[in-house]
């Protein structure tokens, strides 16, 4: 007879086995390659009690009511609507009234060293209810020191939007301003669009300094799907405009863990690139 020992290892390691070969199987359903936040097929929707959109305690995710100022925040598509949505963009000011800005990793494909081209996004998405329906994205800038190396200290990027129905998005939705240099304690409300959701999530609380060029935040549930969620301070609501000063992403591609997130510094390096998009749209 075998020892009980034995059979008990044996046993664990057919049981790991079966989950690594279920997560390998998860991960080939998806046509968007996952890296960091960005989101990744396979998982059900499991909204929170739709009566919970009152702000929780600080870092704790819930989800928010329909204003304003969350309608800028909405989910990244590959050609359309009918796949997985697998990262975060927001509307942020500029003269061409037709930004957003997100994570580079979500719009950029490293194996192809390409900007992806078939983006499309759709603000204030939720269960499937467009209110202004898809955005399509004309043209990604990124920084060319992230294009070579995937820099996570440079890891924003800016896209430019077609019109719809000829007006730009921020004729419909506003925009908010895009914050330089606004140094490492800030306090923020962060909102994003997890894959496994149809609805998004927002969350409250101070961001502390992870390096020079890096910030971090304790916030509950911001898994794959979040990447590029801006990083929102002092909202107004009398001009209905606030500042981005950071986009999910940046180190581990956002984090590796749920309930813990990273930024990139937003400093003269994205200060230029901003500029830069404005100068070829």
């Amino acid at each position: 007879m075998l020892p009980l020992t034995f059979i008990v290892i044996v046993a664990a390691a057919v049981v790991g086995y079966a989950s690594e070969e279920a997560d390998i199987s998860r991960g080939r359903v998806s046509g968007h390659s996952s890296f960091g936040k960005s989101g990744e097929a396979g998982q059900d929707p499991q909204d929170q009690d739709p009566a919970a959109t009152a702000p929780a305690d600080d870092g704790s995710a819930y989800t928010p009511r329909r204003t304003e100022q969350n309608a800028r925040v909405g989910a990244v598509f590959e050609k359309d609507d009918s796949g997985d949505h697998f990262c975060t963009a927001s509307v942020v000011q500029s003269p061409g009234r037709n930004m957003l800005i997100t994570a580079a990793h979500c719009a950029f494909d490293a194996d192809a060293g390409a900007t992806v081209d078939d983006l499309v996004f759709a603000p204030d998405y939720r269960d499937g209810d467009e209110p202004t329906g898809l955005w399509k994205v004309k043209k990604v800038i990124v920084d060319d020191r992230w294009a070579k190396s995937q820099d996570e200290d440079l890891d924003v990027a800016f896209l430019v939007l077609d019109k719809k129905k000829g007006k730009q998005i921020q004729d419909v939705l506003g925009g908010n301003t895009l914050g330089i240099d606004r140094g490492f304690d800030n306090e923020v409300k962060i909102t994003g669009y997890p894959t496994s959701r149809d609805t998004p999530i927002s969350c409250q609380n101070r961001t502390t300094k992870y390096s020079d060029t890096q910030l971090r935040i304790q916030c509950t549930d911001f898994e794959g799907g979040t990447s590029g969620s801006p990083w929102l301070a002092d909202y107004d609501p009398r001009s209905h405009t606030g500042t981005v000063i950071g986009v999910l992403g940046g180190h581990e591609g956002g984090g590796d863990e749920d309930d813990v997130s990273y930024a990139a510094y937003f400093d003269d390096d994205i200060a230029k690139l901003y500029r830069r998009a404005q100068d070829e749209d």
